[in-house]
């Protein structure tokens, strides 16, 4: 018997067991793009997404709708409070001095996946 033959399996094995444990990406890693607004995209490029796209960074990640949901729950005015004067890891601002409420509460809305109540 050629040895070749005898290793198929064990190859088979190998490549069965690598797959293991693979699972679908985060959905922070599913949600890397930016909004179709050319001024909100560059506005989330330069605040926002190094934080809200790494998962260990402690932000809800942008389009993970359930590490949102708590944070939606709490209603715009809180978000925007959080948002401007910083609370706990997020910085005052979100490190975008020239943002309006108006481009926070769309900034928020983009990378939630839903419109602030």
């Amino acid at each position: 018997m050629n040895i070749t033959a005898h290793r198929l399996p064990l190859v088979a094995l190998l490549f069965a067991l690598a797959a293991c444990g693979r699972s679908a990406p985060p959905p922070a890693a599913a949600s890397k793009a930016s909004p179709a607004d050319p001024a909100l995209a560059a506005l989330y490029e330069s605040s926002c997404r190094d934080c809200h796209t790494a998962p260990g960074s402690g932000a809800p990640q942008a389009g993970d709708a359930a590490a949102w949901a708590p944070r939606l729950a709490q209603g715009k005015d809180s978000l925007l409070d959080h948002t401007i004067n910083g609370y706990l890891g997020m910085p005052p601002m979100g490190m975008c001095m020239s943002c309006s409420e108006d481009d926070f509460a769309s900034l928020i809305a983009f990378m939630s996946g839903s419109e602030l109540q």
